[in-house]
């Protein structure tokens, strides 16, 4: 088997394995991301958690994940230089993914908190490949380009989000200000 063939199964398979994430953090077969870890990751849990409405960015996410499966089983991308430095930074922030909202299942807000700053790492590694071989279509730019600018700029904003609320969870007051309708514990 190739290396070019065993690439693209493992990012089919880690594709198939951000589904199962994906069907645990949104309450199919598991408890919805807001509600698992006692609901400290829910909208309001801290100042800077993203707004509820926020979360349907999801839906483009997953959808340019999808479109990066099927791009890499693509005849004319088999071999595709491009697609070699990526599809395993690629794999790896989709299984990333899915464990971070596994986790999350469990209450592991540090573990998670590590999670998720381990798919920060790989997303900036990936775009930073992406950016140094630039797309040869406009296609390639939206659904592999696009998908992953979108999904490291979601993982900025919810690492810090993460973070603060495993620190909120763990006992430290936050700086000033509460939510509106919520006290802090």
């Amino acid at each position: 088997m190739s290396q070019d063939r065993i690439r693209q199964l493992v990012v089919t398979v880690s594709g198939v394995v951000c589904v199962f994430g994906t069907l645990l953090g949104t309450g199919v077969i598991g408890t919805r991301v807001a509600e698992s870890s006692g609901g400290t990751l829910a909208a309001d849990a801290t100042l800077i958690a993203p707004a509820s409405t926020a979360f349907s960015i999801w839906s483009v996410i997953y959808l340019g994940l999808l479109a990066y499966v099927i791009w890499q089983w693509l005849p004319a991308h088999r071999r595709d230089d491009r697609l070699r430095a990526t599809g395993y930074l690629g794999a790896a922030s989709m299984v990333l993914n899915a464990a971070w909202l596994m986790v999350t299942q469990v209450g592991w807000l540090w573990v998670s908190v590590a999670v998720m700053i381990a798919l920060l790492v790989t997303l900036g590694r990936l775009v930073d490949h992406l950016a140094r071989r630039p797309a040869t279509s406009t296609v390639e730019r939206v659904a592999v380009d696009g998908t992953f600018g979108l999904y490291l700029g979601w993982v900025c904003v919810a690492t810090c989000a993460n973070i603060a609320a495993t620190l909120v969870a763990s006992g430290c007051p936050p700086p000033v200000g509460r939510p509106r309708g919520r006290r802090w514990s």
